[in-house]
């Protein structure tokens, strides 16, 4: 079990990393087109290739951000509960959020499927095969969905989920 726990703990870490350098590609495109306007130049393409980085950064972050509690949760409501209802409220909580997250899963790998096969391309000067972007978007869905279920089966399992809470922003 702690092999599985370190490997998911570091398949969470890894989407983030690959996040933030989805954020400092996003940067670096900025500053390249704007020395590009700067020159005369033209760099066909950057403000959609920041915005195929934006949503990577996005998808890839959410388990991360979810494991040190920064998504909004149901904490007021589930904090008004009853002890002894509040578990439940948590369980049928993540079963619920688990169940979305893998049904978006399965659509998005549909989509990227579909992109692929009929060699779907971006309407931009870029012309990118638009299976590459979803694919990141796929696979930060997929780490997302893997840690709601993973929560889901600690608080089955021990009683509690792993989330952490920052102890700046309380419940």
């Amino acid at each position: 079990m702690k092999n599985i726990r370190r490997a998911l703990e570091g398949l969470y870490t890894l989407s983030a990393v690959l996040a933030a350098l989805c954020l400092i590609a996003i940067l670096a495109l900025i500053l390249i087109q704007m020395l590009a306007r700067w020159t005369g130049e033209v760099f066909p393409g950057a403000p959609e290739y920041a915005g195929y980085a934006m949503a990577a950064a996005s998808f890839l972050a959410f388990a991360s951000a979810l494991n040190k509690g920064a998504h909004i949760r149901v904490s007021i409501a589930l904090n008004a509960a009853p002890s002894a209802l509040r578990r439940w409220l948590e369980v049928w909580c993540f079963a619920v959020g688990s169940a979305i997250a893998w049904y978006f899963v399965w659509y998005a790998h549909r989509f990227v499927y579909w992109s692929w096969k009929f060699n779907d391309v971006s309407q931009g000067q870029d012309k990118t095969p638009l299976w590459i972007p979803q694919s990141l978007m796929l696979i930060g869905a997929t780490i997302f969905a893997i840690a709601l279920t993973d929560h889901l089966i600690s608080l089955i399992v021990k009683g509690e989920h792993r989330i952490t809470r920052d102890p700046e922003h309380p419940e």
